[in-house]
């Protein structure tokens, strides 16, 4: 079993804590990770791209010019994609990127990547209290964590995060706010440092057990 130490918000140590096992010292398998962060950066696609095909372009009732006589090849329509503003051949149109993966399998490969950074990035602490909703007060916590592209973990009560620190977080360059039942593959791999908060520890293994 992992045990980690607690640090307090002036990153001074405050105890230790032992890890579930199920949770953060799961077998990383790389190709799980590689397919959930492709299916959750392919949801976050608009595809709302298109190009016009014939049937969308203006004009083509009527013949460009005759048939014979001009010493030009033949044609029926200015729609034509061989036409200048004509058509697009088997253009963009509208899509849907995403594509499914099974709750279960979601839910391993967070236990994956959070198992991957036990060794690498993972802080435990105790908590952040501040005073006002300041993004001074939060920037100074961070400076004492050392936090520069961090995602920081929170506890979920009945009305979401505490709304101070949401407040307080929200404009810092680098720094990441998210509440426990929100955390998702991609964000725990795409920060340097993974900052969970007591509270939200037993939320987060109390969820993927």
């Amino acid at each position: 079993m992992a045990v980690m130490k607690i640090y307090d918000q002036n990153n001074q140590e405050a105890g230790e804590i032992t890890l579930a096992p199920e949770v953060f010292e799961v077998e990383v398998r790389p190709e799980i990770l590689n397919l959930v962060v492709r299916a959750y950066r392919a949801a976050l696609r608009a595809g709302t791209h298109a190009a016009k095909t014939r049937a969308f372009v203006s004009g083509g009732g009527k013949k460009p010019f005759k048939q014979k006589g001009t010493g030009n090849a033949r044609q029926g329509s200015n729609r034509s994609p061989i036409m200048r503003g004509g058509a697009v051949i088997f253009g963009p149109q509208p899509r849907d990127y995403s594509f499914k993966v099974n709750k279960k399998v979601r839910a391993l490969a967070l236990r994956m990547a959070l198992s991957s950074r036990v060794a690498d990035g993972l802080k435990i602490v105790k908590g952040i209290e501040i005073a006002e909703a300041k993004t001074k007060l939060f920037a100074a916590v961070a400076k004492n964590l050392g936090l520069t592209k961090a995602l920081v973990v929170a506890a979920a009560g009945e009305n979401g995060v505490d709304s101070k620190l949401v407040l307080a977080a929200r404009n810092i360059p680098g720094i990441t706010l998210v509440p426990a039942d929100a955390v998702t593959v991609y964000d725990v791999l795409n920060c340097k440092q993974l900052v969970v908060l007591e509270g939200a520890l037993s939320q987060l293994e109390e969820r993927l057990k």
